[in-house]
């Protein structure tokens, strides 16, 4: 997986139970090994009255098992980030708190990892947990599913801007079928997404994608149309979804990553400028080929995946002074990546 961050240094205090004294930031990159099953997100959050970039690293592997939460910036040149343990080797340390400086601003990071559930084999939890991102005695950022609990200990209040997702990324490592969660809709609870896929015996490979147990793409022939895309209906809006599998099928090793892409459709406003940016041919089973399916194919992916992540920042910078309401309807797009390794 090659989708590092690079970021500054800034000293970061401890207050968590156990733990070790004060952390120093250094100025690698993320610590992202390709052995690691990682999940990568980036929200949007009003941060000290300012639109600022987080992204959330959940990374696992043997050995390790953490969270980083990086912080931009305003102008996006540094970055500052923070370290967890989510399995450390005391129990009481997954509970803890820590603080950062953000451009002179103080930030608090609240966690409580003790019942945390996982699934899927994802680093990611998945239940009974809270991470929570504070300013200005407000949680501008808050993950889980124990927004309660949270709350009563931090005695702090709800953002007047809730953050927002804008980026999810996994690289994991499964066997036939993979289930993972996504939201395409803020409004809405997160979706379920089901890949499966049969690549071996006698029969033609086949790949199915399932969305909230209902089977909404159904590829035949996988040898042939092992690179494609599809636009679904997930809760009556449109999900574009793209998919590059070669590797599962002509790897010399026989477990190449296959790669995927969920991006919800455009807005009415933005329709036709997306439309200029997706020509491409249709085939007979509703998929296509051209500029929409293919650009993001080029270096694994990677290519279109950064050029993406410099659009919405482009999109951040033109509206940043917009009203919170316009700025999110502007801002209302996702892309949902997953690298799973047919192992």
């Amino acid at each position: 997986m090659a989708f590092h961050f690079s970021f500054g240094s800034q000293p970061v205090t401890s207050r968590n139970q156990g733990s070790s004294p004060v952390e120093s930031l250094s100025d690698e990159p993320f610590p992202i090994k390709t052995t690691e099953s990682t999940v990568t997100c980036i929200y949007q959050a009003n941060i000290a009255r300012q639109c600022r970039n987080v992204t959330v690293l959940w990374c696992k592997n043997l050995t390790n098992h953490t969270l980083h939460l990086n912080v931009d910036s305003v102008g996006g040149e540094f970055h500052h980030t923070c370290k967890i343990e989510v399995k450390p080797w005391y129990f009481w340390n997954k509970k803890g708190y820590k603080s950062f400086e953000v451009d002179g601003h103080q930030l608090e990071v609240y966690w409580d990892l003790r019942s945390a559930k996982f699934s899927s084999g994802s680093p990611e939890p998945s239940s009974d947990y809270y991470v929570a991102l504070v300013s200005d005695e407000e949680a501008v950022l808050l993950l889980g599913d124990c927004n309660k609990k949270a709350y009563k200990r931090m005695k702090m209040r709800p953002s007047h801007v809730e953050a927002m997702l804008l980026v999810k990324r996994e690289n994991v490592f499964a066997k036939k079928s993979f289930t993972t969660k996504a939201k395409f809709d803020e409004k809405r609870k997160e979706s379920d997404i089901v890949v499966e896929s049969s690549t071996s015996g006698s029969k033609d490979p086949e790949m199915w994608i399932s969305i909230d147990g209902i089977v909404l793409i159904h590829v035949k022939n996988l040898q042939w149309k092992f690179r494609g895309n599809q636009t679904v209906m997930v809760n009556k809006q449109p999900v574009q979804v793209f998919w590059d599998v070669h590797d599962w099928l002509f790897s010399v090793s026989g477990s190449g990553p296959g790669l995927f892409i969920f991006k919800p459709g455009p807005t009415e406003g933005e329709s036709e400028k997306e439309d200029k940016g997706y020509e491409g041919s249709e085939s007979d089973d509703g998929s296509s080929s051209g500029v929409g399916a293919n650009c993001w194919l080029k270096e694994e992916g990677y290519d279109c995946f950064e050029s993406e992540v410099e659009e919405w920042q482009r999109r951040k910078d033109m509206t940043t002074k917009t009203p919170p309401s316009r700025l999110r309807r502007k801002m209302m797009w996702l892309t949902f990546r997953l690298i799973y390794n047919n192992v």
